[in-house]
């Protein structure tokens, strides 16, 4: 049941990047909606295979791959239709390269994305809920704060006159938050790896 709730959560990003392209405007104020029942069903999915006892390492893997496609798509996407600088969109999936592959080797040997975390500082970055949630709803509110204007300059363009510079500046702000953030989850995992893997293995062998 938890991985057909991602597989749906899967689903409906596709919807959604449909509504952001092709969509008329009118139509388009629905985006926001849909975004936030993508973003529900990825706390959902969690829940339920706690719940239903269908934890596992498959699931983690797969809720975590889905999660890094939702997020890459829509940094993609947003840039691609002008409403984010593109730098964002390659800093965001270059990061998310780099620790999906250190994760990947975590998870041949069975260790999960977050029981890999060694120091406490790492820990709380990473595998922290506090952190964790700040996270996800600064880019929640990135993403849905972008979508919610995205059709408004078209729909309503003399309140867009007199008000795009304040939700412009308020887009930058949630923008550069989430990217500030993205890195600094990312950092302590490079970093660890590193620490344990980064010595030539000569040398890790002779200890």
């Amino acid at each position: 049941m938890a991985n057909m709730i991602t597989s749906l959560r899967f689903m409906l990003l596709f919807l959604l990047v449909g509504m952001i392209y092709l969509a008329p405007a009118v139509w388009r104020l629905l985006d926001p909606l849909l975004l936030v029942l993508i973003i529900t069903l990825d706390g959902l999915d969690g829940y339920v295979a706690r719940r239903r006892g269908e934890s596992s390492l498959f699931g983690s893997v797969y809720d975590i791959a889905v999660d890094r496609i939702v997020e890459s798509t829509l940094w993609i996407v947003l840039a691609d239709v002008g409403l984010v600088p593109l730098w964002v969109a390659l800093l965001v999936i270059a990061r998310g390269v780099l620790v999906d592959s250190i994760r990947g080797q975590a998870a041949a040997q069975g260790v999960g994305a977050f029981e890999m975390m060694r120091s406490p500082l790492g820990r709380f970055l990473v595998a922290g809920r506090f952190m964790r949630g700040l996270y996800g709803t600064v880019k929640a509110m990135a993403f849905a704060w972008i979508l919610l204007f995205q059709p408004v300059a078209e729909l309503w363009p003399g309140w867009w006159e007199s008000w795009g510079g304040v939700v412009q500046a308020v887009t930058a702000v949630l923008v550069y938050a989430a990217v500030a953030l993205c890195l600094l989850r990312g950092a302590p995992v490079m970093v660890e790896f590193y620490r344990t893997e980064g010595q030539p293995r000569r040398l890790r062998a002779a200890r």
